[in-house]
This record gives structure tokens, C-alpha cells and sequence, in this order.
């Protein structure tokens, strides 16, 4: 896997271009805007209820939403318009004007008392672009564009898990108005959190209730009818409670915590079966299908995690969304309108 081309914004952000196998490398542009100054490290809150840590991030309020192409900042610049990537590319990842998390990097230093707990909310968050074309979505790239991306994650998982302060790394992609995007222009996210998530929290005390969880999830899951594809090294299936009217999830087979731990036969079928999944959602209705798309990778000192890709949307028919009420939203209690074989069964039906 080649390394990438790096780049200094005009404000000091970091730039990394990737680029297909058998593509020219191309010299990156200098970003000729004026500098701006970056947005200070937001504030960290915890929650007294809950223990959850609560990024406040008010800055956030102020990025563009859904912009034409003209004014796209993920678009390659011209000479009407200056982008966020002042040239041409194939993938490119940089650093968030808006950061969520950083940019400040460092192992976070709680103040205050059980009421009023604080600290800055370090790390980084990084946006990756599929694709040069304002128009289209990440299933929609070729076999080739999307290999590209894997080795993007690969590479930035590998550096940002170095980072001081980074407890975990996880790598993301919102599609659809309906889940909330802001930019039209098919991309992904990085986020950075110095902290463990509550999601990944949960799964470590599930797992460590049962031995070997991995292989006994999977024994159980492969000739199911919620199996949805089986190929040598992993297993994709809608999980046996899922919570949304589209819900898959892909595990490897062999236990690996991350990405970077993924062997170059594992990467490149990785990469097949996760494009060809993503493509499958939108086959189920006359229009793209909104969703969520997750990487979640173990973070530092748990070995015992493995990697594992979470796919869910809210449509729950052409027409009509899932949305989170009352007892969801409130209690953290699903209810599923349909069975997960029956999510499975129509996702089979467009896979073949």
C-alpha cells in the first residue's frame, strides 16, 4: 500500500492525498486562501446521570450546509471558487474545520466536581472524500476507487491511534438528507475521542460474559436466515435483535481489533463485500437509501475486541422512516416493527 502525498492547508491543517493503483500521483496545489485562525479545543461535560462524556461544540453551528457544487467545499477548487482541496484527486482525507474532538491532542484532565465535571475535548476529526465528483455515493465508485478508500482507512487508523490522548478510533459514513448530512458530496468521517464510547463500553461487558464471544456469535449466525453473504474471511448478517428496519453487520472471521491487522487478501475482500452490501440498500426502493455505516474498531489495551462494521438505516418502506420516540429516545428501549429475518430476506433478494 503506498503511502500518501501530504499537504499543509492555508491554515495549517494537514491534507493527504491517496490515490488508485496505477494512477499518477499528482503534485498537490498550494491552498492559496487566507489563513483563518482554527477554532479553539471545545469543552468536554460530563453527564452526572450517566458518566457519558458530551462534546460542546457550538462552533459547529456555523459549517455549510448542503451547498451546490459550485460553492461544494469538498469539491476540487477552480478558479471561481476555492475549496477546502485547492487540485485534483482520487480520495483525499484532511482535517475538520469544525472539529468535534481536538484539535488539541492529548490525554484529557477532568476538573470540577460529580456535578459539574469538564475537560477539554481533545483529539481529531478528519473528513474523507470518495470521490472528485459532487454527484454519487461510495457504493457507486469502482471496485478500484473503493480499495482506495480501505487503504485510506488503513493508513489513518495505523497513524491516529499513535495520537496522545486517542482512545479510539472510529471511522464512519452519514448518506442521506434524512440522516442529517450537511454536504452532499459522497465522504466519510474520522473521529478521534480521547475517551471510550458507551457503545463500545456495553459491548466490552457483553463480551467478556461469554468465552470465545466472537466464534460463538458467528457459529450461530452462519447458515441462519439472517445470513446475508458468507465468503473466507467474513460473515455479514442482519443480528438476531436488530433495532432497525435495515440493520447489517460484518464480522471478520479471523479476530483482528482493527483495520491495520486486516492481511492483503482480507483488505481486498473487505473491501468487495462491503461495497456490494452498500450497494444492495440501494436496490430496495426506486431511491438511494439513507443510512449510517460504521467501523468500529477495538480501542486501546482491549484486545479482546474485534472489528466489526455496522450498517443501519431508518426506512422502513419506500416512503416511510423509523423514528426515534418516546420509548427509544427516552429509555434507550427499541421496538422493532418487523423481524430481523424478514430484514434479511429482502436484503438477499437484491444481493443476487
Amino acid at each position: 500500500m503506498d503511502l500518501p502525498i501530504r499537504a499543509s492547508m492555508a491554515d495549517g491543517r494537514e491534507l493527504l492525498y491517496f490515490f488508485d493503483e496505477g494512477s499518477q500521483p499528482l503534485t498537490p496545489k498550494t491552498d492559496t486562501r487566507e489563513s483563518e485562525p482554527r477554532p479553539e479545543t471545545n469543552q468536554l461535560r460530563q453527564d452526572p446521570l450517566t458518566g457519558e462524556w458530551i462534546s460542546i461544540s457550538p462552533h459547529r453551528g456555523a459549517r455549510a450546509f448542503l451547498p451546490p457544487k459550485q460553492s461544494c467545499p469538498l469539491c476540487p477548487s477552480t478558479d471561481d471558487y476555492q475549496s477546502e482541496i485547492p487540485g485534483e484527486f482520487d480520495v483525499v482525507v484532511f482535517e475538520n474545520k469544525n472539529p468535534s474532538f481536538g484539535p488539541l491532542t492529548e490525554p484529557i484532565k477532568p476538573y470540577g466536581d460529580e456535578l459539574e465535571r469538564s475537560a477539554l475535548a481533545t483529539g481529531r476529526c478528519e473528513v474523507v472524500v470518495f470521490s472528485p465528483e459532487h454527484v454519487g455515493s461510495l457504493s457507486g465508485q469502482t471496485s478500484k476507487r473503493f480499495r482506495t478508500v480501505v487503504n485510506a482507512w488503513i493508513q489513518r487508523t495505523k497513524e491516529l491511534k499513535q495520537l496522545p490522548g486517542v482512545e479510539q478510533v472510529f471511522i464512519f459514513e452519514n448518506r442521506g438528507e434524512e440522516i442529517g448530512v450537511t454536504l452532499h458530496h459522497p465522504h466519510g468521517q474520522i473521529y478521534c475521542y480521547p475517551f471510550i464510547t458507551p457503545t463500545t463500553e456495553k459491548l466490552r461487558t457483553q463480551v467478556s460474559k461469554t468465552e470465545n464471544f466472537y466464534e460463538t456469535l458467528l457459529a450461530n449466525e452462519q447458515g441462519s436466515p439472517r445470513e446475508l453473504l458468507n465468503t473466507d474471511n467474513f460473515v455479514a448478517f442482519v443480528p438476531f435483535a436488530a433495532r432497525w428496519p435495515i440493520e447489517i453487520q460484518i464480522v471478520p472471521k479471523r479476530h483482528v481489533s482493527d483495520l491495520t491487522e486486516l492481511s492483503e487478501e482480507e483488505a481486498e475482500e473487505f473491501a468487495g463485500l462491503y461495497q456490494k452490501l452498500l450497494a444492495s440498500l440501494d436496490k430496495l426502493y426506486d431511491s438511494p437509501t439513507p443510512y449510517i455505516a460504521g467501523i468500529h474498531q477495538a480501542p486501546k489495551n482491549s484486545p479482546e475486541l474485534r472489528l466489526m462494521v455496522k450498517i443501519t438505516s431508518p426506512r422502513r418502506a419506500s416512503d416511510k422512516l423509523k423514528y426515534l420516540a418516546g420509548s427509544e429516545s427516552a429509555m434507550g428501549a427499541f421496538i422493532s416493527d418487523t423481524t430481523p429475518e424478514a430484514i434479511a430476506e429482502k436484503i438477499r433478494e437484491v444481493l443476487n
